[in-house]
């Protein structure tokens, strides 16, 4: 099925407007999601917003939105105040800088879209995704849509044009926040690790000879659900002793049986993505979501 447009936005770059269709990348509708039901009846449960004060339902046309600047002190803000904060959408994305690609650290990545020409852009639609495909570039700028700036940067996959929402600055962690101890590595240990790594290097990623192991099972096991028949619970696998390992015969070990997969996938035909160790399917109540 051909990909529908969710929009329309025009790329500019110097004197350069270029009018595009926005597609959406991934498919959130794909996530598997279980609903609260009543333990009794087997009906949905809705859900109710309580005041902490006097304990009694809050209906929705009683509520009212606040900001908390101090303990369990608020100032309120009416719809009306709240929409004059918001970004006003732009429709445009207004290119401001080129990088190069690799100096974007993917811990900035959020959500990804795809960019098509609109009817007419073909030709410079073409000369910026080959430009910044030879040049190894992206371009750095700005979108506002649903109220909302957004920091993103255009970048070609292919022949085709990407936009990726970025995470602002302030909304990324550093990753020197992280405490992490600096033991000594060996020669000997850092060369073993090196073969290992070199056995298990591929030309590249191939995202389809990866499967959602989990998201098969949980499929398998509610088909069975739903088809009357009573589905057991496997036990975990077993936990670790919490011995400490020796770090040579582990690595020579992994080597062996690096080795070992190579040698069978070289007669059985080609790479195939490793298949995992079956775990039981774990399923955590997803809490209900609070109004901002």
């Amino acid at each position: 099925m051909a990909a529908r447009s969710i929009g329309s936005l025009t790329v500019s770059f110097g004197l350069v407007a270029i009018p595009v269709k926005l597609y959406t990348a991934t498919q959130s509708g794909n996530a598997i999601s279980f609903n609260l039901l009543h333990k009794t009846c087997g009906s949905r449960v809705k859900q109710q917003y309580l005041c902490q004060k006097e304990g009694v339902v809050v209906e929705r046309d009683e509520m009212v939105k606040g900001y908390e600047f101090a303990k369990d002190q608020y100032v309120r803000f009416t719809p009306e105040e709240i929409k004059a904060l918001e970004e006003v959408g732009t429709h445009s994305v207004d290119i401001s800088e080129f990088v190069p690609i690799e100096s974007v650290d993917p811990v900035y990545f959020d959500k990804t879209y795809y960019l098509a020409p609109d009817k007419g852009a073909g030709k410079p639609y073409a000369l910026l995704t080959e430009a910044l495909k030879q040049a190894g570039r992206c371009g750095v700028g700005h979108w506002a849509a649903r109220g909302k700036g957004y920091l993103v940067i255009l970048r070609p996959i292919g022949d085709v044009l990407a936009m990726q929402q970025l995470h602002y600055a302030a909304d990324v962690r550093r990753a020197s926040e992280v405490d992490v101890p600096k033991p000594e590595v060996k020669p000997a240990e850092l060369k073993l690790a090196h073969q290992l790594i070199d056995q298990q290097t591929v030309e590249k990623f191939d995202p389809d000879a990866h499967r959602d192991e989990l998201r098969a099972r949980i499929e398998a096991q509610i088909q069975k659900k739903v088809e009357g028949q009573e589905i057991s619970v496997a036990e975990g696998p077993p936990a670790g002793d919490g011995k400490v390992i020796d770090l040579m015969e582990a690595l020579r070990a992994s080597l062996e049986k690096s080795e070992k997969a190579r040698a069978q996938v070289g007669t059985l035909g080609p790479r195939k993505a490793p298949k995992r160790v079956e775990e039981p399917v774990k399923i955590t109540r997803k809490a209900g979501k609070r109004n901002a």
